[in-house]
């Protein structure tokens, strides 16, 4: 995906049965997936790193479904619950990426556990992508395109996010009211937000698209974005409509 500093590699952000990760494979590193039970991850890492990123997806879910036995609100709320301290690292993300955002911490999960993933690869691999069902947690040496996939949109994958390599590591999450399984009560093709917690990119991605039902909703989508707390950027696609806050810099891609 990325070879020397500065090189620009392409990947792609979406979900359709998997099949973008078809587009993702055009890289230099290794490509590789892990899975265990429902969580099934795509990896580019300098090396195969498939048996460490099991342990440590084995690790990430073991602690959310540990904590989920002992307070089982936290795996169904649909509002933010209240931060814990003593939980496990990787539910405090997901509880503080939650806050002010009208969304239960599991709106989090997906990108949680990329980036808990992602963080534990960078022990073996100087660069690490590790993709969730469309939420992405970048770590690399050089720029980085990540593809938006916006399902049936005119626009859908025309056009990626160009990230420097001084902004990473960070999230890029994406939620839409039309494609995947994700619980969304918005209509937006694609919401994609980017933060320096994967976590909060989560969360923010489907609290900014539960807000997205017609065109007309996409500033004031993007204006929520611009109050929260920790947002780096958010994009809005919605059919040929597109809305950008942040500095995100878009570019073309080729077909």
């Amino acid at each position: 995906m990325v070879a020397p500093p500065r090189r620009q590699e392409e990947v792609d952000l979406g979900y359709v049965a998997r099949t973008y990760r078809d587009f993702s494979s055009k890289g230099r590193w290794v490509a590789f997936s892990a899975a265990d039970q429902e969580t099934d991850l795509y990896i580019r890492a300098e090396r195969d790193l498939s048996r460490e990123a099991l342990e440590a997806i084995r690790n990430a879910r073991g602690a959310i479904e540990g904590y989920i036995r002992e307070h089982p609100d936290f795996g169904t709320s649909l509002v933010p619950l209240r931060f814990d301290p003593e939980a496990p690292r990787i539910v405090r993300d997901m509880l503080l990426a939650a806050q002010g955002l009208s969304v239960g911490p599991m709106a989090a999960v997906a990108g949680a556990i990329a980036e808990s993933v992602g963080a534990a690869l960078q022990e073996f691999s100087g660069n690490v992508v590790v993709e969730n069902g469309g939420d992405l947690y970048l770590a690399t040496q050089g720029e980085t395109t990540v593809g938006v996939f916006a399902g049936e949109s005119p626009v859908s994958m025309r056009f990626g996010l160009r990230i420097p390599p001084e902004e990473m590591p960070c999230g890029l999450c994406t939620s839409s009211g039309r494609v995947g399984p994700s619980l969304s009560f918005g209509k937006a093709d694609a919401v994609t937000v980017w933060a320096s917690s994967t976590a909060l990119a989560d969360a923010a991605a489907t609290a900014l698209a539960n807000r997205v039902a017609a065109p007309e909703d996409i500033e004031p989508a993007l204006e929520v974005a611009k109050s929260t707390e920790g947002l780096k950027g958010a994009l809005v696609v919605f059919e040929d409509k597109i809305g950008v806050w942040g500095p995100l810099e878009l570019v073309g891609l080729n077909q």
